[in-house]
């Protein structure tokens, strides 16, 4: 990943505003910083969220909080739990969709 056009600054996501994106079932609420060519998100996931596209996107995403299964098109699941990550780039050979339970609150840079 190459950062440009980012100058420093600090963030108060709190102050963010959440947008809600409806999932296969349930809702994603993103907090979204977009800068230079950089977005970073605070996203929650509702209890039983089901992600409703494959997505081909390259991101690092942290769990914070809750329970993230992962599961890549080839049919590979991955559970993640708080202080678990992922990294995967751009790529239309690494879709990835996911899904969660109990609920889960990510940071993610992409």
């Amino acid at each position: 990943m190459k950062i440009d056009g980012v100058t420093f600054s600090i963030t108060e996501w709190s102050a963010v505003k959440p947008v809600e994106h409806r999932g296969e079932k349930g809702s994603a609420y993103w907090r979204t910083l977009e800068t230079g060519n950089v977005r970073v998100r605070i996203v929650e996931y509702s209890p039983g969220y089901v992600a409703d596209h494959w997505c081909t996107r390259g991101h690092v995403l942290l769990v914070l909080k809750g329970e993230l299964v992962t599961e890549l098109k080839d049919g590979r699941k991955f559970t993640l739990k708080p202080g678990c990550s992922y990294q995967v780039a751009d790529d239309e050979r690494n879709p990835h969709k996911s899904h969660t339970k109990k609920g889960a609150k990510l940071f993610i840079v992409d």
